[in-house]
């Protein structure tokens, strides 16, 4: 059989053959925990990134909204995820729309992991993190304050 490198086969463990895994964001540029970040997929001709995130068991994602939007596919795992103003659980094949400048956060559940592939533009803008003001506006929600983590 002929090896194909635009085929990369998946892992057992959450990984690509020929992919690394990489850090989620340098350590101390915002809040996260346990999470991890691989490219799966990158082209100009389409104009997207497919990304693969694992968060570990008890793990977050940072608190964060963009001026573009996200399309994510929960693969492995579950948890939960804040989008926008609502909270809600998470599992295998769920789908994620983020909507651009939405308030948006992943948590792995506290005895799982939790795997998703997120599509993005190649070209997008930087994550904004919430000031004191938008926390405080967004924790006014007891259920929001209850799930956000930093």
């Amino acid at each position: 059989m002929k090896d194909d490198s635009s085929i990369r086969k998946a892992l057992p463990d959450g990984s690509w053959q020929q992919v690394e895994r990489l850090d989620y964001k340098p350590e101390g540029s915002a809040p996260f925990r346990d999470i991890s970040r691989q490219l799966l997929f990158r082209t100009d001709g389409l104009g997207c990134e497919l990304r693969y995130f694992e968060i570990a068991a008890g793990g977050h994602s940072t608190l964060e909204r963009h001026e573009h939007e996200h399309a994510v596919m929960i693969l492995r795992g579950r948890g939960a995820c804040l989008v926008g103003e609502t909270v809600c659980s998470v599992g295998e094949h769920d789908l994620v729309h983020i909507p651009p400048m939405t308030w948006h956060q992943f948590r792995a559940a506290d005895d799982n992991h939790l795997g998703f592939l997120c599509m993005v533009n190649v070209e997008r803008d930087r994550p904004q993190l919430p000031d004191e003001t938008e926390l405080e506006r967004l924790k006014a929600d007891p259920l929001i304050a209850a799930f956000i983590r930093s």
